[in-house]
């Protein structure tokens, strides 16, 4: 979890490639409208992301059922979007990556091909709500260095 640009997918791709486990890409599963209206410059209000919030734990049901071993990026920024998404399952953890917004600002200029303007970064930043229960990393770390720790704190084999 954290802001765009703060390197969710980089992490996330790389643990899985480290680990085995399957990868789920947020950004994937945003409706048409949200993917438009970020676009477009409009940051997303909480009645847009219900939906999104909805697909993404409909994924973490099916794959907490089939006890499969998974990572998912979310921005997640919102204390209500992570309850939403785990539901009070302590299966379900959080990476929080957070780092300076100049440092993911300088991110997301050089970023090509994402709907998410760098003009939103301020509105992400304005709603995130730092979670008390997450595992925290400077996204400023090299990303090989937090998936490291990752497994090691999580106590996961590594596949490679």
């Amino acid at each position: 979890m954290g802001v765009a640009g703060s390197g969710k997918t980089t992490v996330a791709k790389l643990f899985a490639k480290k680990t085995g486990a399957i990868f789920y890409e947020g950004d994937d599963f945003h409706p048409p409208e949200n993917v438009a209206k970020m676009s477009a410059g409009i940051p997303l209000t909480d009645a847009d992301r219900k939906k999104w919030l909805q697909a993404l734990r409909k994924i973490i049901v099916h794959a907490l059922a089939r006890n499969e071993f998974c990572v998912m990026t979310c921005s997640a920024l919102k204390a209500k979007y992570r309850d939403a998404l785990a539901e009070d399952d302590s299966r379900v953890k959080f990476v929080h990556l957070a780092g300076p917004p100049t440092l993911i600002a300088e991110r997301l200029k050089s970023r090509r091909g994402h709907f998410m303007p760098p003009a939103l970064l301020a509105s992400q930043f304005a709603i995130l709500e730092p979670p008390s229960d997450a595992l925290v990393f400077s996204c400023a770390q090299p990303p090989e260095e937090i998936v490291a720790e990752l497994v090691q704190i999580l106590g996961v084999a590594v596949s490679d």
